[in-house]
């Protein structure tokens, strides 16, 4: 049983942790406020965007051309992911494609990289029977009914990584010598890349 000066104490430290966060969150509130006086017009951060993969949004409020990417970037407001709007043609091995991501450039910013598996096969439409599986009404151009690269290596296997074929949606793996097609995707992170 405790005491009274038990109680007491416990009291004691419970306000001055109450105190705390109150001046600390209170402190962090106004400086915010203060951030958004001096600038009336913030940029929006991709990893302050809010993630919805539990929903699934229509096609036509999924996707937003980015203007600050000079219209060469597509948000998808389902993942939160920045993905490159028009797609390059060629094949390349894994290995090349994760290099490619990397040194690209588009709408004049770098970051770019190989999407994990979940997040490449996320722009799968499965209701989707016939020519790409994409969603109807998408933005991206050049992409090709055809097979993409993953960054996601193959668990067991580190000469496998796994692909998207978006003609039929089906996702599988394949050596990484094998050339594929890439599409690159910038922001969120995943853990499986590599």
């Amino acid at each position: 049983m405790r005491t009274t000066r038990q109680l007491s104490n416990s009291l004691m430290v419970g306000l001055c942790v109450l105190v705390w966060c109150l001046f600390t969150f209170g402190t962090r509130a106004s400086s915010a406020l203060a951030d958004a006086q001096a600038n009336p017009n913030p940029t929006m951060v991709v990893s302050d965007l809010p993630k919805n993969w539990g929903k699934k949004l229509p096609s036509a409020s999924r996707f937003a051309v980015l203007s600050a990417f000079g219209d060469a970037a597509v948000r998808d407001d389902e993942t939160g992911l920045v993905w490159e709007k028009t797609l390059e043609t060629d094949e390349l091995s894994w290995a090349d494609a994760r290099a490619a991501c990397a040194d690209k450039d588009v709408g004049g910013r770098k970051g770019w990289r190989l999407p994990s598996i979940s997040e490449l096969a996320s722009l799968v439409d499965p209701s989707m029977r016939t020519g790409s599986t994409l969603p109807l009404g998408h933005p991206f151009t050049n992409v090709l009914s055809d097979v993409y690269w993953s960054a996601t290596t193959m668990a067991g296997n580190p000469n496998s990584a796994w692909l998207v074929f978006f003609d039929t949606g089906k996702v599988t793996n394949a050596f990484k010598t094998i050339t594929f097609h890439v599409w690159c995707v910038r922001g969120g992170t995943s853990a499986d890349q590599y």
